[in-house]
């Protein structure tokens, strides 16, 4: 049902997706969508109740941002919504999107609310009207006599995410100012030595504002300094997402190779080698999920085969140790489910204990590939590089898939036939 600025329609269904779609193309700038959780005040609890790709699931799990996938020649990103497990004192969940241009630059917005499981859709509503906005609120979902309706909204906000953030009670993280220059001063007389004093009360800590800045590496700007964005110790995290569900007639293409996406299980990956000479993997293969604690300082979380955990597989990587890591690449490989990333839309997303998440898309296969070289962490005389590699391998015949990325980068393992248990 396509809907007018304002109008609204019930939604029966217990869970949704809300997509939100537009034309991609020289000079249209990247758009992002988040969604806002809001009580009948029209504010957020706390800035837990905004989901956004810093923050993408929300803590009850009803609302999870599911990335962006690629359609024809445009984008679309993906806001789950479960409506049948949003909190009682939420009445209603915003969807809306910022750009760092205007939206007057991107062509053909719209938002449409789809059966999470039929894939039938809702309602839509296209945007025709936006010019200087740099954030947009397409629509919302509400309450109503205890059902679920859905509204076009289409009300555009100067302000940016930031603005639109803030508007509903987020606080947002503002930018550090730049610090001043040191003046020098005498240095004043040592003063007496006093007594140790006793240690001060605890401090209670304000919740941290949400930040809503990202690094998205591409094919022009491929690389980043783990180093100078400060990130020196602690732990980081690498998180791989993917959508498994079913698009609208159940499949990714027609025919005898067709693919159901609750089907694809993904495997995220690591090799490792020090500076010491050791090598190895990190990845499920017979259970090898690394240490955070002991070499190689890498760690699997868990073995996602269904992209239905909310958090997705998740490589943790020790920073305290990172004069003794030499390189790491992160990859992906398709163990079962699917013949090719083709169709198959990923996110890999690396969150440094210090600065801003760094994203890599995986949407850009045109090969038959089930190998996904992501991103390679190396020691450049005690700087960390992320380079962004975005390569799909082929492998030879006779050759494992994890073997085509040694074979690739120059690991020299030696391989041998293995399965999960």
């Amino acid at each position: 049902m396509s809907l007018r600025k304002g109008a609204n329609t019930p939604v029966q269904s217990a869970r949704v997706r809300v997509e939100f779609g537009w034309r991609q193309g020289p000079g249209v700038p990247d758009v992002d969508v988040s969604a806002l959780l809001l009580t009948a005040a029209g504010k957020v609890r706390s800035d837990d109740d905004f989901v956004f790709y810093n923050q993408p699931v929300h803590p009850s799990g009803a609302v999870r941002h599911e990335g962006r996938r690629q359609d024809g020649g445009g984008a679309v990103e993906t806001i789950d919504v479960a409506l049948s497990a949003v909190e009682q004192d939420i009445g209603t969940v915003v969807v809306a999107a910022s750009t760092e241009g205007t939206f007057g630059q991107v062509p053909g917005l719209f938002v449409r609310v789809l059966d999470a499981v039929s894939g039938a859709e809702t309602a839509r509503f296209d945007a025709t009207d936006a010019t200087t906005e740099t954030a947009f609120v397409l629509g919302e979902l509400y309450r109503r006599n205890g059902a679920w309706k859905f509204r076009a909204v289409g009300q555009g906000y100067d302000s940016g995410l930031a603005g639109l953030a803030t508007d509903f009670g987020i606080s947002v993280d503002e930018p550090a100012p730049p610090v001043p220059s040191p003046v020098s001063l005498p240095r004043p007389a040592a003063p007496a030595p006093l007594a140790s004093p006793s240690p001060p009360p605890p401090v209670s800590v304000p919740a941290q504002p949400v930040s809503l800045s990202k690094i998205t590496l591409t094919k022009t700007a491929p690389s980043v300094s783990l180093t100078k964005q400060g990130a020196t110790s602690g732990g980081m995290r690498v998180n791989l997402s993917w959508s498994a569900r079913r698009p609208p007639r159940g499949w990714m293409r027609k025919g005898e190779e067709a693919v159901r996406l609750e089907d694809v299980d993904l495997d995220l990956s690591c090799l490792w080698e020090l500076r010491n000479g050791a090598t190895g993997i990190v990845h499920p293969i017979n259970n090898q999920f690394g240490s955070f604690e002991q070499p190689p300082y890498v760690q699997l979380d868990q073995d996602d085969r269904t992209g239905t955990s909310d958090t997705g597989e998740n490589l943790m990587i020790n920073l305290d140790h990172a004069a003794e890591i030499k390189r790491l690449l992160v990859f992906v490989v398709i163990y079962a489910g699917a013949s090719s990333f083709a169709g198959l839309h990923g996110v890999a997303t690396l969150y440094p204990p210090v600065g801003p998440p760094i994203e890599m898309l995986l949407d850009e296969c045109t090969v038959p590939s089930q190998v996904a070289a992501i991103a390679l962490i190396e020691n450049n005389g005690g700087e960390l590089i992320v380079r962004r590699e975005a390569k799909y391998l082929l492998p030879p015949p006779g050759i494992f898939k994890q073997q085509a990325a040694d074979l690739e980068y120059g690991w020299g393992l030696t391989w041998q036939g293995a399965s999960k248990d």
